[in-house]
């Protein structure tokens, strides 16, 4: 059974910018580049994010 969406019209959204991205870049670029271009895209449709949030990974009793 499929569960709905939560916030299907912002999901939406937000998967076509993803698709903007992918359409506009050929592959091979850095990382880099596509989160530049995801973000120029999330500003220009005014959605609020962040950036690289940091968080703590630990693994095998050492922190990443």
């Amino acid at each position: 059974m499929m569960t709905d969406i939560l916030y299907k019209a912002e999901s939406y959204k937000i998967i076509g910018i993803c698709m903007e991205v992918h359409n506009n870049l050929v592959p091979g670029f850095l990382e880099i580049v596509y989160k530049d271009a995801l973000e120029y895209e999330l500003r220009f449709a005014g959605i609020p994010f962040e950036r690289e949030k940091e968080f703590v990974v630990n693994y095998k009793e050492t922190i990443l």
